[in-house]
């Protein structure tokens, strides 16, 4: 027994190193298949099922698949999620201007980077009612000022062809701050020497933002970016905030209609509800498979 112990002991400090970061993962590593792996495959199974989520399942196979094209409610959801996906990509260069904007050392500066900061620490569902109140007809500051400039007021929330660019506007205040931070990290980093050679080089506005800040910040546009992304596509919080899918379904999002069709009172369709699921998380995969190999083609051709 003795020497069993310290053969095990030998083992493990001879492979201290390489089993030590190992241990620290296992915890995580553990709950991310408990919570996010095991779902995933589960949600694939269930999408070739009907199922109430109470009674038996019925095998139906591609079916729910192929009542997905002819449904009226999936494609609108699906077009406002790619009019999501495009606008929300803009939070990324906003965020890196207004980075560079404030990664200045004046007076009040810091004053200045809490109330960008301001938006990013906020929960959405307050985000979502601060934007319903500002569209609100009748008393809404955006409605007054709509009002005052052409007579008429502008509901946006209740007009279908405003209401999406409506919540999208109220979604991007908060990415554009997250942007903002990863920026304002990713500018401390910012090699000094490079920016000095260039700078003797002649080097100066937008070349030398092009040319030697951006490509520094290329870690910092990878996180953004991603995250962008997840963001676009799995918005639920602000379409039930403030429109819950309304008006007449026009702000329809897969996450939304997902929820609505699979938990809803109106729904109770797990298994068609699972096939959206799985649809928006290839449309995801797709685009963060992307930007993760336009990422690694770059490393290695360095």
């Amino acid at each position: 027994m003795a020497a069993t112990g310290e053969i095990r002991r030998s083992y493990w400090r001879r492979n201290q190193r390489a089993l030590a970061p190992w241990l620290f993962i296992a915890p995580g590593a553990f709950m991310f298949v408990i919570y996010v792996v095991i779902p995933i495959f589960r949600s694939v199974t269930i999408s070739f099922y009907k199922w109430d989520g109470m009674g038996p399942k019925v095998w139906i196979g591609l079916s729910n698949y192929a009542e997905l094209w002819g449904d009226p409610a999936f494609v609108v959801s699906l077009k406002n999620n790619f009019i999501w996906l495009l606008l929300y990509l803009l939070a990324v260069p906003a965020g890196l201007f207004m980075a560079i904007f404030l990664n200045q050392t004046v007076r009040g500066i810091r004053v200045y980077k809490s109330l960008f900061f301001f938006p990013f620490v906020i929960s959405q569902v307050v985000v979502g009612l601060m934007f319903s109140w500002f569209y609100a007809p009748g008393f809404g500051l955006f409605y007054k000022l709509t009002q005052m400039l052409s007579g008429t007021g502008i509901a946006i929330l209740a007009d279908e062809r405003f209401a999406t660019y409506g919540i999208i506007a109220a979604g991007l205040w908060p990415q554009i701050a997250y942007c903002m931070i990863l920026y304002l990290t990713g500018l401390n980093n910012v090699s000094p020497d490079q920016i000095e050679a260039a700078r003797l080089d002649g080097a100066k506005g937008w070349k030398m933002l092009w040319y030697v800040i951006i490509p520094q910040l290329r870690p910092a546009t990878f996180i953004a970016a991603v995250v962008t992304v997840i963001g676009a596509l799995r918005s639920f919080d602000l379409v039930s905030i403030m429109t819950q899918g309304g008006p007449y379904g026009s702000t329809r999002v897969l996450s939304y209609y997902m929820y609505e069709t699979a938990l809803s009172e109106y729904g109770y369709r797990m298994g068609y509800g699972a096939a959206i699921a799985v649809v928006l998380f290839l449309i995801m995969m797709l685009f963060i498979s992307g930007f993760i190999w336009k990422m690694y083609r770059d490393e290695t051709e360095r």
